[in-house]
């Protein structure tokens, strides 16, 4: 990147900021013109000057050009100007002022304007360009960075260079224009009032940036430590389990505090300076009125100025203070942005990036390749140096299924990462179909062959994005939208073209359909699910749809087709092997498998809502109808002894045991202010409670499920008044509330709950032995005869996977990225560690399906990097890797005999 600030903007903005400079070339002599006006008001009109008589009259608007010496001197009017007598004529010179004001006004409206939106797009420019490169960064360089401090640089660091891009080149000129226009115009009436002020401006411009170096330094300073900050709390958050399980948070407290402590006297230091120097500022600012009116009034006096040429010195000069300081601020941000650039700039210039020919995007489709892998005398190095791979050759021909075998960083996962570009050869060749590997372009690479590590990234999107991630390759399909939407998309798709960045519209349809071996998005569903099928997925993704909510808005009909079912599992579940399994929502019962709050409202929290269990409690009309119901002191009581029990239980419990788990609505994190609550709150002395324990209390006791956390605190009496208070609630509940909200109706399509609640109306009873597995394969049964299972698949598939996809289990996030390379059905299918989190059986399950379905896509070639040596069966060859090199070559028989030799011996 170009590493001065000055020299980027003008690459970028040169023909914007030529016209913006000469659009203020043409407003100075306009302020020229309201600066000299008020000295013709006072002098004329108000004085009388010219108006000695009751008759006289003046010219007002007398336009002339007054012609050079060469021309031939004299001048040419340009109008005559009309006859006032004195009170018309200070009308007309008082609405010319106001006329003057007003084009100064709109000057300074379109310039500011104009160089807003002119930092602005230099800033998501300068922004854009930045991630392109985080984007072309060899792969090296992510092991060296931290992805808090670049994203931090990306959003926060660059933000101060929006604001100055727009003024880089306009704010000095349009400044020094005004500060000169007012400059000549004050020696122009006083030379001697001209050179006070020049003196005290130069006293400005002199001393204060001087004395503003050191807060450039104590700047960088602060940057630079909000940056080790931010990255030091990243690591605290991925950390957290190492800094649970060695208590070691108070280290971490303490290296935080640390950090911040030096962040806070770099800004204590950095204050003081700061308004120093605004004191000195503003003493020499008002300085100077001192000396105009101790000065310039001893001339008006002595009659050497008139009245009118001193106040309009004095207006003139009220202007003049505010320009020179906005130059020397804008002199000190220069330095400071500069700084900020060159830190940004340093950060991202990294060497060997990928070139942008490479990731160039190719909406045509990508022919097959014809040919495998060949690697030629190939040596990988780490960081350190260290050779991963050492001399080493191997070819994969097209349709053959290798096997890779070796211990942990044997070679074997080095050279899967260098087939597909994840580690740059230190010498060597790489072939991949006929061609060099590092001439491929991405389009090539990213579509004809695909990678699936020991770690699967998914981002923080649905399962259907995350399965469609590998065929986002182009915006082949413009979704249509009303005409508004048609002209704002033109406009933005102009001020991207503006500000340098991608054309390729983000909310198209980016899924390479004819990748995945489908027409349109009805085929690719099936597609899903056969992929989803192969890798042992589907009922994973079933029984995440049968949990997910659902918006029937989306689909008019879709509200009632799960009451079909609805009303078909009633009947099912009425049958006697099913009656002791599901527990229906009636309003006349405690719903025992539902939560205190569950039944007290009888519905559940709408899913744009902030309803909680403590929201609740803090909600002054639900205390009330505690109250008037007598349900509050049994709840508070109830509150009490959860939280005396779980502090009984728990207390000594590390942070990530699995009892916290099952207890769910009890966070580790709480237990020290519940032990502090139940010190101030003793048992029996609920009558004092504060506020903020009775909250802590009811919540509680609202999250609390019998039969689930079993403590045997509600009784038969108390599960009456629940039900008694249900009326109350139905009829006196606050608009809020009632938005929050959505009630169980046996009739009605509830909004708030999972399908399962919805299909079943009602709860699984907890606790009966494989009583959930049972009612889940009578839902499915009761789905496909109604065919409404694809319903449920395609609620799964929307369920989202969490920030790198944490929401899935280790198994699940690398099915997924296992679906996502074969629906691509790429001509290479590289596999590194793949199943690692999988049983030998399953994964020797999956691996047959997967080269059946290889076997029928045609000649797809597989390198699998096995964690089970006793997989090598399933494939043509194996490749075997010890301390970098290849120590056996040969059909899974020979491998098979060889291992049986070294166990013989």
């Amino acid at each position: 990147m170009e590493p001065r600030l000055f020299r980027y903007i003008w690459q970028h903005t040169r023909r914007d900021q030529i016209w913006i400079l000469a659009v203020i070339l043409v407003s100075l002599p306009f302020y020229f013109m309201s600066l000299d006006l008020p000295k013709l008001i006072v002098n004329g009109p108000i004085q009388g000057r010219g108006f000695e008589t009751a008759t006289s009259t003046a010219r007002f608007l007398d336009l002339k050009l007054s012609l050079p010496e060469f021309a031939g001197g004299g001048s040419i009017t340009l109008f005559s100007g009309l006859e006032l007598e004195r009170l018309p004529y200070l009308v007309g010179l008082s609405l010319l002022f106001l006329a003057l004001v007003c084009v100064n006004g709109a000057f300074k409206l379109y310039i500011n304007t104009f160089k807003g939106r002119l930092g602005e797009r230099m800033l998501r420019r300068l922004r854009f360009d930045l991630v392109d490169r985080v984007l072309r960064f060899p792969m090296h360089q992510f092991r060296r960075i931290k992805s808090a401090e670049v994203a931090t640089m990306v959003k926060d660091e660059v933000e101060p260079l929006g604001g100055f891009i727009g003024d880089a080149y306009v704010q000095p000129v349009f400044l020094l224009g005004q500060a000169l226009t007012t400059m000549v115009f004050i020696m122009v009436q006083s030379v001697w009032l001209g050179l006070i002020a020049i003196g005290i401006v130069l006293v400005q411009t002199f001393f204060i940036p001087k004395l503003r170096k050191r807060l450039l330094e104590l700047g960088r300073r602060q940057q630079l430590t909000a940056r080790d900050l931010a990255g030091r709390v990243a690591e605290t958050v991925d950390g957290i389990a190492e800094i649970r399980v060695n208590d070691t948070s108070n280290y971490e407290r303490a290296d935080i505090s640390g950090r911040l402590g030096k962040i806070f006297f770099i800004r204590y230091e950095l204050y003081q300076r700061k308004f120093f120097i605004k004191f000195l500022n503003n003493f020499l600012a008002q300085l100077t009125p001192f000396l105009f009116f101790l000065i310039g009034g001893y001339y008006a006096i002595t009659g050497t100025l008139d009245i009118g040429q001193l106040v309009a010195v004095i207006a003139a000069y009220k202007d003049l203070p505010g320009p020179i300081k906005e130059l020397i601020d804008w002199d000190q941000q220069r330095q400071d942005v500069q700084i900020k650039y060159s830190q940004v700039v340093e950060q991202f210039a990294t060497e060997n990036l990928i070139s942008p020919a490479l990731q160039q995007p190719s909406k045509g489709p990508v022919t097959h390749l014809q040919d495998g892998v060949e690697v030629s005398s190939l040596t990988l190095v780490d960081e350190t140096g260290a050779k991963l791979v050492e001399s080493t050759d191997l070819k994969v021909a097209k349709g053959e299924r290798v096997a890779a075998l070796g211990e942990v960083n044997a070679g074997a996962e080095s050279v899967a990462e260098a087939i597909v570009r994840l580690i740059a050869p230190a010498s060597g060749r790489i072939r991949v179909g006929g061609r060099p590997l590092e001439e491929l372009p991405e389009s090539v690479t990213g579509r004809r062959i695909a990678y699936v590590g020991a770690e699967t990234y998914l981002k923080n999107i649905s399962l259907r994005e995350c399965l469609l991630y590998g065929l986002a390759r182009y915006p082949f399909v413009d979704r249509p939208g009303a005409a508004s939407e048609i002209k704002s998309k033109a406009f933005a798709r102009l001020e991207a073209r503006a500000s340098g960045n991608s054309l390729l519209e983000i909310n198209a349809d980016w899924t390479d359909y004819e990748a995945a071996g489908c027409k349109n998005a009805a085929e690719l569903d099936g597609r899903i699910l056969e992929v989803l099928k192969l890798v042992d997925l589907d009922e994973d993704v079933f029984e995440l749809g049968l949990r997910s909510r659902i918006d029937p808005s989306s689909e008019t009909d879709i509200a009632e087709r799960v009451l079909q079912v609805r009303r078909a599992m009633i009947r099912k579940m009425s049958q006697s092997e099913f009656t002791q399994l599901v527990e229906p929502f009636d309003p006349s019962c405690y719903a025992k498998q539902a939560t205190v709050a569950e039944n007290i409202i009888f519905g559940a929290a709408n899913v744009n809502s902030t309803l909680t269990a403590d929201s609740l409690a803090q909600n002054a009309w639900m205390r009330a109808l505690l109250w008037d119901t007598g349900l509050h002191q049994r709840l508070c009581d109830m509150g009490r002894q959860i939280a005396s029990t779980v502090i009984e239980l728990f207390s000594t419990l590390p942070p990530d045991h699995p009892f916290f788990d099952q207890m769910s609505f009890v966070k580790a994190d709480n237990l020290p202010a519940y032990q502090a609550m139940l010190s101030r709150v003793p048992s029996g002395a609920l009558d004092t409670i504060s506020p903020a324990d009775e909250v802590m209390v009811l919540g509680l006791a609202f999250a609390y499920v019998e039969p689930r956390y079993r403590l045997g605190l509600l009784d038969e009496e108390t599960r009456s008044l629940i039900v008694a208070a249900r009326e109350k609630v139905r009829t006196g509940l606050p608009e809020e509330l009632k938005k929050a909200i959505a009630f169980y109706d046996v009739d009605s399509y509830n909004t708030a709950s999972s399908l399962e609640d919805n299909m079943l109306f009602g709860r699984i009873v907890h606790g009966v032995a494989d009583g959930a597995r049972r009612v889940r394969q009578a839902i499915r049964d009761v789905l496909v005869e109604l065919n409404m299972r694809a319903v449920v698949f395609d609620a799964g598939l929307g369920f989202n996977a969490g920030p790198g996809g944490r929401r899935l289990s280790a198994a699940q996030r690398q099915k997924i990225g296992l679906a996502r390379a074969l629906l691509k059905r790429p001509d290479i299918l590289i596999a590194n560690r793949a199943l690692s989190s999988l049983s030998g059986r399953a994964q020797g399950v999956l691996l047959e399906r997967i080269l059946r379905a290889a076997k029928d896509l045609g000649d797809m070639a597989l390198f699998v990097v096995l964690s089970d040596p006793h997989l090598v069966n399933h494939f043509d060859r194996v490749v075997e890797f010890r301390d970098g090199r290849v120590v056996f070559d040969g059909s899974p028989q020979d491998y098979n005999e060889k291992q049986s030799k070294l166990v013989a011996a």
